[in-house]
């Protein structure tokens, strides 16, 4: 009998030990971040997205109390890195700082690897790349207005570069030609600096490029600058007034996004303890003074509100691709 009850003792002992062990394996699990974040930026080192990703990654290091790595994932126009988030283990141990190009502007035009819709979910947006519209210093119009009637007196006489066929500029430029009923020529490009140094030379007669191109050719007054394609302006573009206000387009508001998103099946605790984390981080004036140095305007959106401009932005750039008939060889 006495030697029933030592071993009754031990079981018992046994059993709660597990489960104790068991709960705080269980409960540390379900802290999360309980290790290091993969950042993955599908663009090279230097490029506006990657200095953007590498100022939230410092600061949400701080806010989460782990470090976020940044690894960058170049290649493909973005498509590399952001398969590479796409395909990742949904556990928000890797998330990437994403952008308009490889999610929605390059699936337009072909297939990808993954589909942003069903392969990614919105984490928060964190800013908006403001673009310019710019001519050479002696191009008669004073302003935005004189500039839509001039051009839209003269169709096909006019040119406009852009940094490629299909490139998100490209598609920003067609949108606000259509807002505004101009028929101009379209003269694409590899690369912005190359374009705006045409136009600059007067050899193609406007651009709306980034706010990150244009701005030093307008501050050594190599440019003129007519307004800028945010509706409600922006502290990037310092005496730019909105071409929503100048041309007369209320309606006009586009802008290169960036943001953080993740891959489908991550747990939404994790998705909004990281939304919070961000939401804080985006607030910070030296993150706003930081992303004003790379002429990005700060324009944190949460969940919903990320999901939503997402599907607006995609739907506005696929009727002007339809419209246009804008192809990419």
């Amino acid at each position: 009998m006495k030697t029933r009850f030592i071993l009754a003792i031990s079981t018992v002992s046994i059993v709660t030990s597990t489960f104790i062990g068991m709960s705080n394996t269980s409960h540390a699990q379900d802290v999360y971040p309980n290790h290091a974040i993969k950042m993955i930026v599908a663009w090279p080192a230097g490029q506006a997205t990657d200095l953007g990703g590498r100022v939230v990654a410092q600061e949400l290091s701080k806010e989460l109390g782990q470090p976020v790595v940044v690894e960058n994932k170049a290649g493909a126009g973005g498509a590399i890195g952001t398969d590479l988030t796409a395909k990742a283990t949904p556990d928000g141990y890797t998330i990437t700082m994403a952008s308009s190009g490889p999610v929605t502007v390059v699936p337009l035009f072909q297939k990808t690897p993954y589909d942003p819709d069903k392969d990614l979910i919105p984490v928060a947006m964190v800013g908006l790349s403001p673009y310019n519209l710019v001519t050479a210093p002696d191009f008669p119009a004073k302003n935005a207005a004189e500039f839509v009637a001039l051009v839209k007196a003269n169709p096909g006489k006019y040119t406009f570069a852009t940094s490629g066929a299909g490139a998100t500029a490209h598609l920003i430029t067609e949108s606000f030609n259509a807002a505004t009923g101009l028929k101009s020529v379209h003269v694409p490009y590899k690369g912005s600096s190359p374009a705006l140094t045409d136009v600059a030379s007067g050899q193609v007669n406007y651009a709306i490029e980034t706010a990150a191109a244009t701005m030093p050719f307008i501050r050594n007054g190599r440019l003129k600058g007519y307004g800028v394609s945010l509706k409600n302006g922006s502290t990037v573009t310092p005496g730019q007034i909105p071409l929503a206000t100048g041309a007369n387009i209320p309606d006009f508001d586009l802008g290169a996004w960036m943001g953080i998103m993740v891959p489908k099946g991550t747990p939404q605790p994790v998705i909004e303890r990281l939304s919070t984390a961000i939401a804080k981080v985006m607030k910070l004036p030296e993150v706003q003074k930081q992303f004003d140095t790379i002429a990005v305007q700060v324009d944190y959106r949460d969940q919903a509100e990320f999901r939503k401009y997402l599907k607006s932005i995609s739907q506005e750039f696929a009727a002007v691709i339809k419209a246009n008939d804008i192809k990419v060889e």
